[in-house]
């Protein structure tokens, strides 16, 4: 059985009804829900995201019997938005903010360059947006132990929440914006990636304090969404970081 998966009915709702952090659960196409009623309703009230799959997928999770349930259980504990703004707050801060990320290498990368050069945190969204899996947690080599990561309900409210505490929020975006290298990072930014295919949300992007894009000027149009971060990451830390 893979690290990060629990099977069966009575394991799913322990985990349900304990604070463990479950990213998704996965139930069996054509299932009776009736039989797994008290198990959905504990998800439902906790805001779980449930899956409906086909059986070979649920089979191949694990090679134990599975009673048509599965669970993604995180490797690794997320940090409280409230307590991350407490350990930051008065300092030059930055936090990326993935709308919608879904590849788990680009995360992982995302992590490791944000160890690199110390930026405070990451934030992603509970819906429709990757989560800390084993893949991450490779990818990131080690970084993910010294960079909270931030799971939250909803994105923009998170950013008003940001605003409060006196962050600046700096969107990705090629239309309407400026060269990333005129961004202004003399104070607490988070700086938002949006997804890889359809970038960020419209509501996330009014959200928006200003916008930066990355010039470019091959054939492509769009660069993969852990190198766009990795630049403008490192071009915040340029930026606060004067040359010895």
């Amino acid at each position: 059985m893979n690290e990060d998966i629990i099977v069966g009915r009575h394991a799913v709702k322990s985990a349900a009804q304990s604070d463990r952090e479950i990213n998704k659960v996965y139930i069996q196409e054509g299932i009776n829900k009736q039989q797994i009623k008290p198990i959905l309703d504990i998800l439902k009230e906790r805001k779980i995201m449930v899956q409906q799959v086909p059986k070979n997928k649920l089979d191949q999770m694990s090679d134990v019997p599975h009673q048509g349930i599965a669970a993604q259980i995180s490797p690794y504990e997320y940090t409280e938005l409230e307590d991350f703004l407490e350990t930051v707050q008065g300092k030059l801060s930055t936090v990326m903010i993935l709308d919608g990320l879904e590849d788990p290498h680009n995360l992982g990368s995302i992590i490791r360059t944000a160890d690199a050069i110390g930026v405070d945190g990451v934030i992603i969204p509970k819906r429709r947006s990757v989560t800390l899996n084993s893949t991450v947690v490779k990818a990131s080599t080690g970084a993910i132990e010294h960079v909270p990561v931030m799971r939250v309900t909803n994105l923009a409210q998170t950013i008003d929440r940001l605003k409060e505490a006196g962050f600046w929020v700096c969107g990705t975006d090629a239309k309407k914006s400026v060269d990333y290298r005129q961004m202004d990072a003399g104070m607490p930014l988070a700086i938002v990636i949006g997804s890889e295919g359809e970038g960020m949300s419209r509501l996330v992007k009014d959200k928006c304090d200003f916008l930066v894009h990355l010039p470019m000027i091959g054939h492509v149009n769009s660069l993969n969404a852990s190198v766009a971060a990795s630049l403008l990451m490192y071009e915040v830390y340029r930026k606060r970081t004067p040359l010895d």
